[in-house]
């Protein structure tokens, strides 16, 4: 600080704190909106469905050849509401609003083989690829952000709450399953058939659905001890391994329960979901088991993932001596750790009624869309 600023009085002090704080505020929504114009027009697409990359200099863009023949990733295409709902909202410009309201509009208007969502649709044509339906890898934030846009809007998007309710009812009736041994686990629907293996990735469902509970009408119960077996279960996977820390993925196959059985599916990679899950379950019921296997995890990540220069991936949780893979995710300290400290705080921090986590566990707050102009918002029509 210079000598000026350290000769002003306390009184005075705080004005300027504030005013710095707003300034930085300004240009961090600057910053934003600039951002926004250079995705848009990744949205230039026959259907309006966005490719997954887009070169930000001449705006051309495109999708992974190995997405179904080029499709668009259902958990990619269907992961940008809540950030750019909250753009329109803080900038009074409908244009990203109208962007992702597009996309909910043409899917609610499509066919869905047995209720599901398939995790591929190409952006030419407007129909799906490939019917694989996973609540994991390639489809899980599709979900979540249905039900945190119902949320975000302070629970008056009902459009988004069925679309959600109607989700969920199709994913328990055909994707989740009781294993042998009495564990719930949500499998993948692949080629006609039921994949019975779960993600890492699917994890976080647990948390969703508890998350969930509370406006599921005559269900909340339900859908909270849902919640509660998918947490079980995938502790399970964690507690079964020599680290005890979880795969990437784990099977449901005869004798085999919770347990990777290809080496190229054992390893960690420092992953948020079953943490999330843990702060999820220990916000709406205080159960102390969720701490305790929170706290399990932390000191799994500590023994075996902590390096000289910050914390690594694992390559086999199975392995009394890992070999490590030498990368620290950037979800480690985005969501991670970020879960580990809110399970182990008060409430009143990041309070649910006030604050909605997008999928990488940047809180947003719950708009109150009723009180603004937002073009577009069907609170205003």
């Amino acid at each position: 600080m210079t000598d000026t600023f350290e000769q002003v009085s306390f009184e005075e002090e705080p004005v300027i704190l504030e005013n710095e704080v707003k300034a930085a505020l300004k240009i961090f929504k600057i910053k934003a909106v600039q951002l926004a114009e250079k995705l848009l027009p990744a949205f230039n697409t026959p259907t309006g469905i966005p490719w997954a990359m887009v070169n930000l200099k001449s705006g051309v863009g495109r999708n992974w050849g190995w997405a179904s023949a080029g499709s668009s990733i259902l958990a990619e295409f269907g992961t940008l509401h809540m950030e750019f709902v909250h753009l329109s909202y803080l900038t009074g410009d409908p244009i990203y609003y109208k962007k992702v309201m597009h996309i909910r509009k043409l899917l609610q208007k499509m066919d869905r083989p047995n209720g599901l969502y398939p995790n591929y649709l190409n952006p030419r044509t407007g129909r799906w690829g490939q019917y694989h339906t996973s609540v994991g890898g390639l489809g899980d934030s599709f979900y979540e952000y249905l039900l945190k846009a119902w949320l975000m809007s302070d629970k008056t998007d009902q459009e988004a709450r069925k679309m959600y309710d109607d989700a969920v009812e199709a994913i328990e009736k055909h994707l989740i399953k009781k294993s042998r041994g009495g564990l719930t686990f949500i499998g993948e629907w692949k080629n006609g058939h039921l994949e019975k293996k779960m993600g890492h990735l699917a994890c976080f469902a647990g948390g969703m659905f508890a998350l969930g509970a509370d406006g599921s009408k005559d269900k909340a119960g339900h859908y909270l001890e849902l919640g509660a077996e998918i947490a079980r279960t995938c502790h399970e996977s964690y507690d079964r391994t020599a680290l005890k820390l979880g795969p990437e993925s784990f099977k449901f196959d005869g004798a085999v329960e919770a347990v990777a059985v290809r080496q190229a599916e054992k390893y960690y990679i420092l992953r948020p979901e079953v943490i999330e899950t843990y702060w999820y379950l220990w916000r709406f019921t205080h159960d102390p088991r969720y701490r305790q296997w929170g706290w399990e995890a932390a000191l799994a990540i500590e023994k075996y993932c902590r390096v000289s220069g910050g914390f690594s991936g694992v390559k086999d949780v199975y392995s009394s001596t890992p070999a490590h893979d030498d990368v620290q995710q950037s979800f480690f300290l985005a969501e991670t750790l970020k879960y580990l400290y809110l399970l182990f705080s008060g409430d009143d921090l990041l309070p649910l009624d006030h604050w909605v986590f997008n999928t990488e566990a940047h809180p947003l707050p719950v708009l109150h869309l009723a009180n603004t102009t937002l073009s577009g918002n069907p609170a205003v029509r």
